[in-house]
């Protein structure tokens, strides 16, 4: 149940934005052995002056921030092998590879809320452990 926030800063066409949240979705459905029906990502496009990368001001470029919020238990392996295909998966967008961040946050089962009720308390449907 990993919730995805993908930040841009630069203008995609509506398809290219969805293009760009499927091939993240892809690399977790990949990596992390999510459901393909578990799905929860944002897409933000930012002006450049908006999101800066650096000491100076941002331009319009390719730089992309993938935020993933998920429960732990993922083994460094099934990381590194996210890290990879998102980055693998973006560049036929033109963005490349240095231009990539991926900041992977793990909260306790008992820290996330759905429903009313913790993760903790919910059959997933999905082991975490991968």
């Amino acid at each position: 149940m990993p919730s995805v926030l993908i930040e841009v800063r630069r203008e995609y066409s509506p398809a290219e934005e969805v293009a760009l949240i499927d091939a993240v979705h892809g690399s977790l459905v990949s990596a992390f052995k999510i459901p393909d029906e578990d799905r929860f990502s944002r897409l933000l496009s930012y002006p450049p002056h908006r999101m800066v990368d650096g000491p100076e001001p941002g331009v319009a470029d390719g730089y992309t921030r993938v935020t993933i919020d998920c429960f732990p238990g993922r083994s460094l392996e099934a990381k590194r092998a996210l890290y990879r295909e998102i980055v693998e998966r973006l560049e036929p967008f033109g963005i490349p590879r240095d231009k990539v961040s991926i900041l992977l946050r793990e909260s306790a089962f008992e820290n996330w809320g759905s429903g009313g009720v913790p993760a903790a308390d919910v059959e997933l449907g999905f082991t975490v452990e991968v």
